[in-house]
């Protein structure tokens, strides 16, 4: 499948990105490479190739939740330059700002 020049400014502009002219020629031919690619391997049967996200057969690897007690506040903010009822005080940094 061959793309064109327009099909890659289409794209681009989609993606928000400015591209040179240069660069517009090279996408070209790497998106039509990709695109030939994906309709040569369109010819093998899939039927019953159950997806996959990994070649590895790995499976979930997340630890179960454990039900700890916390840091004690005063030992949490014990370092902090500045703290107050059990918070850190950090700078303002956002502005207040009047509905339109």
């Amino acid at each position: 499948m061959d793309m064109t020049k327009q099909d890659v400014e289409k794209v681009a502009k989609l993606a928000r990105l400015a591209l040179t002219d240069i660069e517009k020629a090279a996408f070209t031919k790497q998106l039509s490479q990709i695109l030939t690619h994906v309709e040569t391997l369109k010819q093998y049967d899939t039927t019953g190739v159950e997806p996959t996200a990994t070649v590895l057969g790995q499976v979930n690897v997340f630890r179960p939740d454990i039900v700890k007690p916390s840091l004690p506040i005063d030992r949490a903010v014990v370092n902090a330059p500045e703290s107050a009822d059990g918070f850190f005080v950090v700078p303002k940094i956002i502005e207040d700002r009047q509905p339109n």
